[in-house]
């Protein structure tokens, strides 16, 4: 009897072997299909960038980190403040809902994010994961969204720091034409006064928000990317 009972075992272990590796791949193609099937690579998002937001996403949600994991945020800081740098993307979906423009920290750069920080006063972007919370109403911003970052030594002094998604007149095409670059935020991601609630209403409620730049610090250092 032992003996039978081991040799079923021995022949499922490959079958068992084989299922994983076809999750491993389906999750992959899965991947693959969003980013062809919504053109992302027209809008200028790289794979690699679309790449590394799905990895860190998908860890969260494995940890029970996010209410939505079906919605996805890209910020990608190597790219021109001239460019539209946000995307929105819906993975259920494989649909691209919004790609516009969004400004950095005053202190991170001018028309290119170079400096990041995770400090109070430093009127810096920080890099890394965030997940979206509820809306508020700012004295100054109006409707703006909540940001909660999730990797410790780069962006968890968010709230503390109080980096929001706002609106701003300077995250818009034409601020680009007077001055030939996007304007600069006090450290966060501000966005086009026309698509700021709707973006916001969209994202809100546990959705993962991911601002990419090549930093080697981040990128070797991050926990939620290695």
């Amino acid at each position: 009897m032992k003996v039978i009972i081991f040799s079923v075992l021995f022949l499922l272990i490959p079958a068992v072997n084989n299922a994983r590796m076809s999750e491993s791949g389906s999750a992959k193609m899965a991947n693959f299909d969003t980013y062809s099937v919504g053109n992302l690579a027209e809008t200028g998002l790289s794979r690699d960038v679309f790449n590394l937001a799905i990895k860190g996403m998908k860890k969260l949600d494995t940890n029970g980190r996010l209410q939505n994991p079906n919605i996805i945020t890209i910020a990608d800081y190597s790219q021109s403040s001239n460019k539209k740098r946000l995307y929105v993307i819906d993975l259920k979906n494989k649909k691209l809902l919004f790609n516009t423009f969004v400004a950095h920290g005053r202190n991170t750069g001018d028309e290119y994010a170079k400096s990041f920080s995770n400090k109070e006063g430093s009127l810096k972007s920080s890099l890394g994961f965030y997940i979206t919370e509820h809306p508020i109403i700012g004295s100054h911003t109006g409707f703006s969204l909540l940001l909660d970052g999730v990797e410790k030594g780069f962006n968890d002094n968010a709230l503390r720091r109080a980096i929001i998604m706002h609106a701003a007149d300077y995250a818009t095409e034409n601020f680009i034409k007077r001055f030939g670059r996007l304007g600069r935020s006090l450290g966060c991601p501000a966005l086009p006064p026309n698509l700021n609630k709707l973006i916001i209403e969209t994202i809100k409620g546990g959705t993962c928000l991911f601002v990419y730049n090549p930093d080697n610090a981040y990128l070797t250092k991050s926990s939620l990317l290695n």
